[in-house]
């Protein structure tokens, strides 16, 4: 065991024991405990690991500060240190500045205080690539351990909050940089470009930060060896400048959401029409230029020299019917034209898209039928036509169905994969996706749009679905109860359409489903059995489907219905026993004693209707009594004394 240099033991079970005898090994060069369970003591029972140049120790649990006694800082010939993934504090050793050799350092994802950690560490000019990456804490002004190194190739800085304008003197100082990561830095001002071309970079991050200005017109001319560029969610304005056309280099291009608020609205965004050089980028795969002011109709036709494979453009102000037509090209996956004024018919040459997985045309003014070619796409994993005019019947969708899994560029694997996204309605809310989860997303959004006809069962063939909306058309006819095919959605919304029929019982073994939806239909029957998933829904679920009963409705199922809407007459009602006597009664009254009280208020308010008043009283009673006295020996004739 003492000869042994290499010794990877990652995602053991339990700790690791870190007794002088097990780690003594002498010669060892390389050491991986990655994602195994470790404490602190680590850092000092590699002592003797005198040889050690890479140690890697990422996601092991470790947390609190790391120990200054004799242990990690002895190692003078370690080039390699990942600690990263873990629950470390404070400050690193200042005595890891005896680390001359060490050319990579990955410190991301812990609680540790960069600019203190950093400032005796001056010394450490070979280092080649460092992540310090952090978890939203305050920085402050970029640590000046960073003015020291020259030999720099990858750089990650994100999610600190450093402030203050781009750093482009670390760009100019080390010339064989590659990548510079700085998304949500919190940085601010123009984005200012290196003063000489840099002919190493090739990618460069400073997204979601608060950019102003334009981008320079020289971008293409000083970084002309880009193959990522993301500065999306920034307050960049203007145009793209055409230089980033010369790039021929460039795969990855993200301007998308940078739109400021403002009176005037050309000056606060990316505006105008999308240049048309952009299509012809013969290395560009990857475009988002969605949450801009772009304007005008899509180009006629995508070069036959194109290689893009995902299109965003959704939320701009695009316009006009969907014209343009890509030469020979099948290899598009993700089509994103949503939340715009896109108007005409759905084109027929998207059905010839052969390898699309994701089509979002939602929210735009689109009309007629869905074309027969779209059915044929079966690759797609999610399709939103919601929001449109679209009518005539829904087609039989052939879907993917199974998980899938793109084959991404090597650098799509960590943080690019994260640059794709879309919005999509699940569970009734807007949500958006981003990064990983997209290979496993699929769903079909057809809502609010005017389609009639019959559901066709070959639907339930989705059967790795996870969202339906069809929610907010005119169809017909029952649900089919293939549905219960759907063993893994989550969202199913059917509510304001007219089908009618049961609810197929088999649904509730659907035990993924969060969401459910049949209100406003002309269902009937019984509602499904209360068991599993079906236990959580509320009346909302079923309301408005008059001839529907069950739980968790009012209306309960066999109860005894009134015999006829017209009452039988009783002895007391002859012609008229359609009236409610109790109904009458009352009404009468309250008649009496308003009619009553008006006249009391008349009385008082008024005195000379007041005396006419008890002038007629009196005279009325003087009346009366004269009667009785003339007619008294006439009523004693018939007993009345």
């Amino acid at each position: 065991m003492t000869s042994l240099k290499t010794l990877m033991l990652q995602n053991l079970n339990g700790q690791l024991p870190t007794t002088q005898g097990f780690l003594d090994l002498k010669n060892l060069e390389y050491l991986d405990l990655s994602h195994t369970t470790l404490n602190n003591s680590i850092f000092q029972a590699i002592e003797t690991m005198a040889a050690l140049k890479t140690l890697k120790l990422e996601g092991c649990s470790l947390n609190g500060q790391i120990p200054t006694a004799q242990g990690l800082c002895d190692l003078n010939h370690l080039q390699e240190l990942d600690v990263s993934d873990n629950d470390l504090s404070g400050v690193l050793p200042p005595c890891l500045a005896n680390l001359t050799s060490l050319q990579r350092l990955d410190l991301f994802s812990n609680n540790l205080k960069i600019p203190m950690s950093l400032s005796p560490l001056y010394n450490l000019s070979k280092l080649k690539s460092f992540d310090g990456s952090g978890r939203g804490q305050d920085v402050g002004a970029l640590p000046k351990f960073f003015y020291h190194q020259f030999s720099l190739q990858s750089l990650d800085l994100a999610n600190n909050q450093i402030k203050g304008e781009f750093p482009n003197w670390l760009i100019e100082n080390n010339t064989y940089l590659q990548e510079l990561h700085l998304e949500n830095c919190s940085l601010s001002g123009p984005f200012l470009l290196p003063k000489n071309s840099h002919m190493n970079l090739s990618f460069l991050s400073i997204s979601m930060n608060y950019f102003q200005g334009q981008i320079p017109s020289e971008i293409g001319a000083h970084l002309p060896r880009l193959e990522f560029l993301s500065m999306s969610d920034n307050g960049v304005n203007g145009s793209i400048p055409s230089s980033l056309g010369n790039i021929s280099s460039l795969q990855v291009l993200d301007l998308s959401n940078n739109v400021l608020t403002g009176r005037i609205l050309s000056n606060n965004s990316l505006q105008g029409q999308i240049p048309i050089w952009i299509w012809d980028m013969s290395s560009l795969e990857f475009l988002d230029l969605s949450g801009n002011n772009f304007s005008g109709p899509l180009p006629p036709t995508i070069g036959t020299s194109s290689n893009l494979r995902y299109i965003y453009l959704s939320r701009n102000k695009l316009q006009w019917p969907i014209t343009m037509t890509f030469n020979g090209s099948s290899q598009i996956l993700a089509l994103d034209l949503s939340h715009n004024n896109l108007t005409g018919r759905i084109p027929e040459w998207i059905g010839g898209l052969s390898d699309l997985i994701f089509l979002l045309l939602s929210y735009n003014n689109l009309e007629g039928e869905i074309p027969i070619q779209l059915s044929r796409l079966d690759q797609l994993t999610l399709i939103d036509l919601s929001h449109n005019h679209l009518s005539g019947n829904i087609l039989s969708w052939m879907m993917f169905t199974h998980h899938y899994f793109v084959l991404y560029p090597y650098y799509y694997d960590d943080m690019s994969s994260s640059q794709q996204s879309f919005e999509f309605t699940t569970k009734n809310v807007s949500l958006s996706y981003r990064g990983r989860i997209l290979r496993y997303f699929a769903g079909l959004d057809f809502s609010c749009n005017n389609f009639t006809g019959e559901i066709p069962p070959e639907i339930g063939n989705l059967v790795m679905i996870k969202v339906l909306n069809l929610s907010h058309n005119s169809l017909t006819g029952p649900i089919p109860p293939t549905f219960s095919n759907f063993k893994e959605i989550e969202s199913l919304d059917l509510s304001y359409n007219k089908l009618d029929g049961e609810i197929p019982p088999q649904l509730t073994e659907l035990f993924f489903l969060e969401f459910f939806n049949v209100a406003h239909n002309n269902l009937s029957g019984k509602t499904p059995a209360r068991v599993a998933q079906f236990a959580t829904f509320e009346e909302s679920s079923y309301k408005d489907n008059p001839f529907l009963c069950g739980e968790p409705l009012p209306k309960i199922c066999g109860a005894v219905m009134p015999p006829s809407p017209t009452p039988p007459s009783t002895n007391n009602e002859d012609n008229g026993g359609f009236i409610d006597m109790e109904v009458f009664y009352v009404t009468f009254g309250v008649a009496y004693i308003m009619v009553l009280l008006v006249i009391i208020a008349v009385l008082y308010i008024n005195p000379y209707w007041r005396q006419v008043w008890f002038h007629f009283i009196e005279v009325s009673i003087n009346n009366c009594y004269y009667f009785l006295v003339d007619n008294l020996p006439i009523l004693s004739k018939f007993g009345f004394s």
